[in-house]
């Protein structure tokens, strides 16, 4: 089950001016007990949901996985979104693509 690590207080924007919050997860896996980390980032505007990043880290213990999250920049934050974003329109086009769009 993931856990929330670290809450940021303040918001990332997105070259549209889409305002986000960004949230530092993460969870132990099963298969190895290594740890591994996200960026979810929550709308500020509710329509607009939520975004997760794909795997930013792995660590070996939780430890190293809340240090990773309590050291992220507002720049790294920046580029997670960016990152989460491009997948996230990569799959969008995907599927438009598949559907004869």
């Amino acid at each position: 089950m993931s856990e929330i690590l670290v809450k940021f207080d303040e918001p990332i924007m997105n070259p549209r001016g889409d305002i986000y919050f960004a949230e530092a997860v993460g969870r132990q896996r099963q298969e190895d007990g290594l740890w591994e980390g996200w960026i979810e980032f929550e709308a500020l505007d509710q329509s607009g949901g939520s975004i997760s990043s794909m795997r930013e880290t792995t660590q070996p213990n939780r430890t190293d996985l809340e240090y990773w999250a309590q050291g992220l920049s507002r720049v790294y934050l920046q580029g997670a979104l960016a990152r989460a974003e491009g997948v996230l329109l990569s799959r969008i086009e995907n599927k438009n693509e598949q559907a004869g769009e």
